[in-house]
């Protein structure tokens, strides 16, 4: 993934009329990400303003058995709970189930919800969701929106399986947050 991200070259998001870059990365444990482009059904409020662009370095979307009552077997039909580290332009951050996010420089920490998909095929939806509760200050205390683009894997499995399966299948995807000043805050 980080392959990917390193060639998709110059940051542009057309936010409104005019081009918005990502943050620069600042400290030691920090890196460039490009915004990929994104779909219009998913862009976040206009006048919004990225504060972070962040890819997944190791990443799964770990999938559990859902068995019918009566059943002796299911199948992966439910949500999937995220497992992953990123690292992006505000160093490090753990993402995992709520889904959350929490900086592992400063432990700001946000959660999200009412997810807007983008379908890719062969592979996970792109999202746009919207931040429901902050924790702390910090890098994630402006945070809005979040968009989960340029997906790679992460589909759930196919056939059958036992009560309390888990299977955890790996996935790649550049993660932005963004502030809408719109937006009161959470």
């Amino acid at each position: 993934m980080a392959a990917v991200v390193a060639g998709i070259g110059a940051v542009s998001y057309n936010a409104s009329a005019a081009e918005v870059a990502a943050p620069a990365a600042v400290g030691a444990d920090a890196r460039a990400v490009s915004i990929p482009l994104i779909a219009d059904a998913i862009k976040p409020p206009a006048k919004s303003k990225p504060i972070g662009a962040f890819f997944v370095t190791k990443g799964t979307q770990n999938y559990t058995c859902v068995v019918a009552d009566g059943a002796t077997t299911g199948a992966f039909t439910g949500k999937s709970t995220p497992e992953a580290q990123l690292l992006g332009t505000g160093g490090r951050i753990h993402h995992f189930g709520g889904p959350s996010w929490q900086s592992l420089r400063d432990n700001s920490l946000i959660t999200a919800g009412s997810p807007v998909p983008s379908p890719r095929t062969g592979t996970i939806p792109e999202l746009l969701l919207t931040v429901t509760s902050h924790t702390g200050a910090g890098l994630l205390a402006k945070a809005d929106y979040i968009n989960r683009l340029l997906t790679s894997g992460g589909v759930a499995p196919t056939g059958s399986c036992t009560a309390g399966q888990v299977v955890k299948v790996p996935y790649g995807a550049v993660y932005v947050f963004w502030d809408d000043p719109a937006t009161a805050p959470v």
